[in-house]
């Protein structure tokens, strides 16, 4: 019989399954496909022509010995492998309305692993805070994307501080081959991983998704109020009703923001933001958008 923390962890799986499953589907797993193209095109078959074909496929050959036009037809050699690169971090645990920042980062991670298998291709996840990171290889199938769920949802980690350098960097050890990345959290903390980000890019198609909860980014005037870092666990007093104090802190993460946009931009890797409470379908489908386009 299953006890009662496992009965729960099923259900929020199968949750997060019913969900992320229907948004996968239909205008998104179409704004997927066409964002991430596949290797190349290879040779499918000979078919007689049609009109609308180009005429520079037509086989000459085959349209000699028939007395018919034929075209050789190809199709795109699909099959990618899609890594989900996870911030478990304890700043995600962080959270101000139904759903924490890990809660949407695993509906977000879910949301893509079912669209790449609705085409066939492989995910593998690599959940990171500081440490060694937990690494599930690319594979198939409902069984493996469960599999993915359910580490989002209920994997510890060794430690709540955030090192993604060393993460990148031991994805880059251990995925060999071209993949798509996605890279998925705050990026708050660690912020030593600029050269490992150039390095991944340069390898592999990296795409950054920035996950924060409103409540980091501004301020409640709320009088004295006692702050602790979700990952060190250093406790300061702020005054929150010194509007000086509430302008610095505006000010530095914004000024967070405009450089991790700077270093993105520089590497030429798509980002998007997303706020619990959001529309993250809507944000992911506008990045794809673009990236359709290039």
């Amino acid at each position: 019989m299953l006890n009662t923390n496992t009965e729960e962890l099923l259900k929020r799986v199968r949750r997060v399954e019913i969900k992320t499953r229907a948004l996968s589907s239909g205008v998104f797993a179409g704004e997927y496909h066409s964002a991430f193209k596949g290797r190349g095109m290879s040779f499918a078959e000979v078919r007689e022509y049609r009109i609308g074909d180009d005429v520079r496929d037509i086989d000459r050959n085959v349209t000699a010995r028939l007395g018919r036009p034929h075209v050789k037809v190809y199709e795109e050699e699909r099959e990618l492998t899609v890594m989900l690169v996870v911030d478990i971090s304890g700043s995600t645990d962080f959270g101000s309305g139904e759903t924490n920042v890990r809660t949407l980062l695993a509906e977000m991670a879910a949301t893509l692993a079912f669209s790449a298998g609705r085409t066939g291709d492989k995910v593998g996840l690599l959940l990171f805070s500081s440490g060694t990171p937990l690494f599930l290889p690319a594979g198939k199938g409902r069984s493996h994307t469960l599999r993915i769920i359910r580490e989002l949802l209920e994997y510890t980690p060794e430690s709540r501080e955030t090192n993604l350098n060393e993460a990148l960097e031991y994805l880059m050890r251990v995925v060999r081959r071209r993949a798509i990345v996605f890279v998925m959290s705050d990026f708050l903390g660690d912020t030593n991983y600029a050269d490992a980000l150039r390095q991944l890019a340069r390898k592999h198609d990296v795409a950054a998704i920035r996950i924060e909860d409103p409540r980091t980014a501004e301020l409640p005037n709320v009088g004295l109020m006692r702050v602790c870092d979700a990952e060190t666990g250093h406790e300061l007093l702020l005054d929150t009703a010194s509007a000086k104090v509430r302008r610095l802190h505006a000010e530095r993460r914004k000024e967070h923001v405009a450089a991790l946009d700077d270093l993105l931009k520089r590497q030429g890797i798509d980002h998007v933001s997303v706020m619990p409470g959001d529309d993250y379908v809507k944000a992911l489908m506008r990045m794809f958008a673009r990236r359709g386009r290039h």
